[in-house]
């Protein structure tokens, strides 16, 4: 499966900020000078661009050259990536690690998310993921029954189950829904994440669907304090970001 375009474009651009070549405050080349660049319309560096702007590493300002303005781990929602795709679009090396993987009965709230009926056996999975060989984020993944097998066939050193599923299956998933809050290390957490038990941890909680809704994955992924940083852009016609009380 090739790679879009302008995903191409957005990283070597993306690679080229946070290797310093334009640091913060200087101005990207035109979108025509971009364009002769890589050999592409300024439709595809229009939407290269425009994937920066959304994760905040440049401004969005309209009609005119574009400012580097920052040099950080952000993920931003406005495209739904692995945390692979995610970490190394942004130059890091990711690694992650399966630690067990289960069959079990969905509890209520897994079989709620994955629509399923009621204990419906389900793949419950734990994985430790590292940026740069450091331990950053602990991921329990309940996955539907249907994906389930596909799952346990990959290795233990998977990169991306995700990518795994859409390369190997031609699983997809197009569609993505995240909660976050945030809430204290617990035990098992704190000794996989290499800090003190009760340490702040940033919990991001997902559904990943397919083109038709149908459930992949529910996912609750918490990750190490200073790790990486969430981004959400809004406005006043498109609002994504929805404030909900919290939830347990």
């Amino acid at each position: 499966m090739g790679t879009v375009r302008y995903l191409e474009i957005a990283e070597a651009l993306r690679r080229s900020i946070l290797s310093g070549e334009y640091p913060v405050g200087a101005q990207l080349p035109s979108e025509s000078d971009l364009a002769a660049r890589w050999s592409a319309s300024r439709g595809t560096v229009r939407q290269a661009v425009a994937t920066l702007a959304a994760e905040g590493l440049i401004g969005s300002r309209q009609g005119a050259r574009r400012i580097v303005l920052r040099h950080e781990r952000k993920h931003s929602f406005g495209e739904l990536n692995s945390f692979a795709q995610w970490a190394e679009g942004v130059g890091h090396q990711a690694a992650s690690r399966f630690l067990s993987r289960t069959r079990r009965p969905a509890t209520a709230e897994e079989a709620d998310r994955l629509a399923l009926p009621p204990g419906t056996e389900i793949l419950a999975v734990l994985r430790l993921r590292l940026l740069d060989g450091e331990p950053t984020m602990v991921e329990r993944t309940a996955y539907a029954d249907w994906v389930a097998a596909a799952v346990e066939a990959m290795p233990e050193d998977c990169r991306s189950v995700m990518d795994g599923l859409a390369n190997e299956s031609g699983i997809v998933a197009h569609y993505g829904e995240h909660l976050i809050d945030a809430l204290p290390a617990g035990s098992e957490d704190a000794r996989l994440l290499e800090i003190r038990r009760g340490s702040p941890l940033l919990r991001q909680r997902h559904v990943s669907a397919t083109r038709t809704g149908r459930p992949i994955e529910w996912s609750d992924d918490r990750y190490r304090a200073g790790s990486v940083t969430f981004s959400v852009n809004n406005s006043a016609v498109a609002t994504p970001l929805e404030r909900r009380a919290g939830d347990r």
